[in-house]
């Protein structure tokens, strides 16, 4: 950062927002856009953790504010294009990655549980997508949208109806305000991101790599490579890309990162077809549905692979 000021940085004069951005990923996000040379509007409910968090920033060199308000309502999402606007002059990115879980059984789910969760998630990125789209437009800005997804919204997980709607949603929104904003020049991509968080480090499966990185050792390769799983660092540096003016062509787009690894989500598409005369009656699919699909059934949820002996977990789950 400091020491960097003198060098080119590809971000070196933008304005960002990083919703949720007071600890763990989002904070990683804030770093990573500060280090690249852009101003970072930090956003978090906690007032000592937003602190912290514009602390460690301006500490390496970089230029922070904070604006400590949950996501959700539109005066949050006209706070944070204010506060940016107000205190660095502009804003050029907005990176929605505020988020909370209320993991349970869909018997178990409560009508809150669900409504916290969409909140926060959807209406959260909705309305900040919107507020920043609304002064990229007015001041024909060629901003860049960055929403962060989940494995979760692209495949499901047990416990998750909540977290897999609301991060499904976003990738589909995002897809649409491809296509709106394109006349504008703005940018609008997900990131689907697989890195080691809080939740993760409770998760007995992932005790060896996380003790790797606690230790401050690189992951093991198994974990960094066919789980692409890491820290959250590995993740930030993809959320500079798509803010950059080198991913100026890149809209529309679900990527996913961690640890090694880097990928291109395909959007959905059929993947068999199949016609009938006159159309499908009930007789029909029945005498043809398995014989076109059966062997093209689609599965859900992620299917990890076995972990070597040598990276398992003992008894006590470490």
């Amino acid at each position: 950062m400091s020491e960097g000021t003198s060098a080119v940085t590809p971000l070196a004069g933008k304005v960002a927002i990083v919703t949720g951005s007071g600890q763990g990923l989002g904070l990683a996000y804030a770093k990573e856009l500060a280090s690249q040379g852009a101003a970072v509007v930090v956003n978090d409910v906690n007032e000592q953790v937003a602190g912290d968090a514009v602390a460690a920033i301006t500490g390496a060199g970089g230029r922070a504010t904070a604006v400590v308000a949950p996501v959700g309502s539109t005066e949050t999402a006209t706070a944070l294009v204010d506060a940016a606007v107000n205190t660095f002059g502009r804003l050029d990115i907005l990176v929605t990655n505020a988020g909370v879980l209320r993991d349970k059984s869909l018997l178990k789910m409560s009508d809150d549980d669900f409504d916290v969760v969409l909140n926060v998630h959807v209406r959260g990125t909705f309305t900040c997508v919107r507020a920043a789209y609304g002064y990229f437009k007015e001041n024909k800005i060629a901003g860049r949208i960055i929403a962060i997804g989940s494995p979760t919204g692209q495949r499901g997980n047990f416990g998750q109806t909540n977290y897999a709607a609301a991060k499904a949603g976003i990738v589909g929104m995002v897809r649409t305000w491809a296509i709106e904003m394109k006349k504008a020049g703005v940018t609008a991509n997900a990131v689907i991101p697989v890195a080691a968080t809080a939740m993760t480090k409770t998760v007995p499966f992932f005790a060896k790599a996380v003790e790797a990185d606690e230790r401050g050792e690189a992951m093991p390769d198994f974990f960094r490579k066919e789980l692409g799983f890491g820290p959250a660092a590995d993740v930030a540096p993809l959320i500079a890309f798509l803010a950059s003016d080198a991913a100026a062509g890149v809209t529309g787009q679900a990527v996913g990162i961690g640890g090694d690894r880097l990928q291109l989500w395909s959007h959905p598409e059929p993947v068999a077809t199949g016609y009938h005369d006159g159309g499908w009656d009930f007789a029909a699919l029945a005498r043809g549905f398995d014989g076109m699909f059966g062997g093209k059934l689609q599965s859900v949820g992620e299917e990890m692979p076995e972990l070597p002996a040598d990276l398992a977990p003992d008894a006590e789950g470490r």
